[in-house]
């Protein structure tokens, strides 16, 4: 029952449309709320939450609420702190995140410590190449890749891991590698969804807490959940939990990261008598972006199904410009730019790789631009450094972190010297330290010289640890050690900014507590949030914005030029199976949803792969967008014609054609739009495509086949 007390409707139930509301209001049986692309899903679930709590009665510490990046969690917590004061308490998390607090609190049972540390990618290969001497960095780093896939789909080492690769060496290493990572006491990113969903499975007593604690389970962007995420969220619902996950289908990318699509399209199936409710009023974009969007992706046969609206006006059509190579797209998007609208633009492409064209023009220009995307700031080389000795005095066991570490700067200990100490910890089953400290015996002079050293270092910032504010014993760590000269000493060689990246480190570690617990919780945050410290992304003034296309998801701007729409670039492969393609193309409307106002589209006739110029056609997805929404440019080189010779000639209404994906079909329209010639094909499937015949391969066959 509401409180007697509440006389009107709470401010923020006033500004939500019929469907929001709904949404808020929804109790009982499970509910997946279908957000489209700026549909206001973040006001939705934010929304809910404070409703839960201020008219409902629920208890704060009740509500568990789920999203994939940190920036979402942030968000989500500080709008909910503004529509209810009462708000503290509630528990607002990345999947990842909520894995290490639980491991933190109950995974003794499974060999984890509270302190351990969490490893990336690279650490994950460095413990790899640790375990043989057989095999490339570069082939380690692609098995630590598939072991990491593995985990997405809750498989273990002696699973059927074929799913994943048919390598016979998969296993073996996987073994390997789980062992050691056991022995060692730390956990990587998969294990924090995998070890939850083992720990809620196996122990009863732990279970049966989580259930009465959560009572309540939001989850948002659901359509990017994987398989081990998906199984922790069935281990988190008990038989009194109400379950709101939050999602789009037609915005799941990551594939190719673990995420499973099916996981949002087979909710109903998994959490009976779930309620479906459908976000379909869009607030960013003009009608005419939302109208290409939805065009695109109807496209696609696996999906739920929804159509994007919006009181927005019209807008202008889309551009659709053809360059002969990518130095003419570059310029064109250098000459849009001239507008002085740097801040509200976005120029997007599908590889990393395609941005050298933009960044070497702009620069040549002055174009002031924000590259999204390069090196992070967590994987450059004087952090690694630092958060690998900040992390052997939280775990003294840590492998990866003591071979990066021991010997940098240099002390004379090399590659044999490090194999013996490990050696030594395996034999007398102590840490690192310990086994380091006995292992002098048994080395050079020199190397043992620079052993104790660095056990004595070690030993010195450990009874640092819990006496000073935790800023000042990063920065003592990073000077005692020697780290701040020697990258000081790199600085003035190459002109790098590593001393001002350790700056920020230490000034990243003033928003934690003291002692080994503030220590473990900065190493956590960093290692699920690396924007947090990411000082070099800070906005210092108008940019334009370099961006592939999955880093634009959650983002928006006034204008969007998508890049690059050549087929085999974008989609990629022709080979690929047709849930990549469908994949590919909700990519594309993810793209297309980014913008606000303007939206243009570029395609090349040539582009340099592997060195070489080769020949492109314009991506099949172009045909998917219907003409009166696009206004087609050929930005042809001057001096060429922009129709070749008998280009239009025999591209008649009732011509019979042939298309190697489509196949036969007839042209039953021809139009030109400027100066390029268009038709549209009746196929014998029943698919409608237009095409540009001067790019598209569109063979004329004779009338009798």
């Amino acid at each position: 029952m509401h409180n007697c007390a509440m006389t009107s409707t709470p401010s923020y139930l006033e500004s939500l449309n019929p469907e929001q509301r709904e949404a808020v209001l929804h109790s009982g049986s499970p509910l997946l709320i279908l957000a489209g692309a700026g549909s206001g899903k973040t006001r939705v679930i934010t929304s809910k939450i404070a409703y839960l709590i201020s008219e409902k009665g629920v208890d704060p510490r009740s509500i568990l609420a789920v999203t994939f990046t940190n920036k979402a969690a942030r968000e989500m917590s500080e709008r909910v702190a503004t529509m209810v004061g009462e708000a503290t308490g509630t528990l607002i998390k990345t999947f990842h995140a909520f894995g290490a607090w639980l491991l933190r609190r109950y995974g003794a049972s499974l060999g984890l410590a509270p302190a351990f540390t969490i490893y990336d990618d690279d650490d994950a290969t460095s413990l790899l190449s640790g375990l043989t001497e057989k095999i490339s960095r570069r082939d380690l780093s692609r098995y630590s890749r598939m072991i990491s896939r593995a985990k997405d789909y809750c498989l273990g080492p002696e699973d059927d891991l074929r799913t994943i690769s048919a390598d016979p060496r998969l296993p073996e290493l996987y073994a390997l590698y789980e062992r050691r990572i056991r022995e060692i006491g730390n956990a990587d990113f998969g294990d924090l969804i995998l070890k939850s969903v083992e720990l809620l499975r196996e122990e009863e007593e732990v279970r049966r807490r989580i259930h009465g604690r959560f009572t309540t389970v939001l989850v948002d962007e659901y359509q990017d959940s994987n398989v081990a995420q998906y199984q922790l969220l069935k281990m988190l619902a008990g038989p009194q939990t109400y379950l709101c996950v939050v999602g789009d289908d037609d915005q799941s990318i990551y594939r190719f990261r673990g995420a499973e699509v099916q996981n949002i399209l087979t909710f109903k199936d998994s959490f009976p008598r779930t309620r479906v409710i459908r976000l379909e009023e869009n607030y960013r974009s003009t009608k005419t972006i939302l109208d290409i969007a939805s065009a695109v992706v109807s496209n696609n046969s696996g999906r739920l199904g929804k159509t994007l609206r919006t009181s927005n006006p019209i807008g202008s059509p889309a551009v659709l410009a053809h360059f002969s190579g990518h130095e003419e797209e570059a310029q064109f998007c250098a000459n849009l730019l001239d507008d002085g609208n740097l801040g509200g633009t976005a120029v997007l492409y599908r590889t990393n790789a395609q941005s050298l064209a933009f960044e070497t023009l702009f620069t040549r220009l002055n174009i002031p631009y924000r590259l999204v995307g390069a090196l992070r700031f967590y994987e450059r080389e004087e952090i690694k450094d630092s958060l690998a000795l900040l992390s052997l005095l939280v775990n003294p066991r840590d492998e990866v972190a003591f071979r990066r570490i021991v010997n940098k700067p240099a002390r004379g200990v090399g590659a044999a010297s490090v194999s013996k100490v490990l050696d030594l910890s395996a034999e007398t089953k102590s840490d690192l330290l310990a086994a380091a400290g006995i292992a002098t015996g048994r080395l050079s002079k020199r190397a043992a010289g620079g052993i104790e050293t660095f056990v004595r270092l070690v030993a010195l910032l450990r009874d640092q640890l819990e006496t000073v504010p935790l800023y000042q014993f990063v920065q003592a760590a990073i000077t005692e050690s020697g780290l701040l000269q020697y990258h000081k000493a790199q600085d003035e060689i190459t002109g790098s900014q590593k001393l001002r990246n350790l700056d920020q480190l230490v000034n990243a570690a003033s928003e934690y507590g003291q002692g080994l617990e503030g220590l473990t919780l900065f190493l956590e945050h960093i290692e699920l949030d690396r924007s947090q410290v990411a000082g070099e992304d800070e906005d210092d003034g108008e940019r334009a914005t370099l961006i592939t296309m999955h880093n634009t998801k959650g983002l928006e701007f006034d204008r969007v030029i998508i890049t690059g729409l050549e087929d085999e670039l974008f989609p990629g492969r022709k080979e690929e199976y047709d849930d990549d393609i469908e994949e590919e193309r909700r990519l594309f409307y993810v793209s297309i949803t980014r913008a606000r106002r303007e939206l243009y589209l570029t395609s090349c006739r040539t582009r340099l792969v592997w060195g070489r110029l080769m020949p492109m056609y314009p991506s099949r997805f172009l045909s998917e967008i219907p003409e009166a929404l696009i206004e087609i440019r050929d930005n042809a080189v001057a001096g060429t014609e922009a129709r070749a010779d008998n280009t239009d000639t025999g591209y008649e209404p009732g011509q019979a054609v042939y298309h190697d994906e489509y196949g036969p079909g007839t042209i039953f329209k021809k139009w030109y739009s400027g100066r390029q010639l268009m038709v549209l094909v009746q196929f014998e499937t029943g698919k409608v495509a237009r095409f540009f015949p001067k790019f598209q391969s569109l063979e004329r066959i004779s009338q009798d086949g």
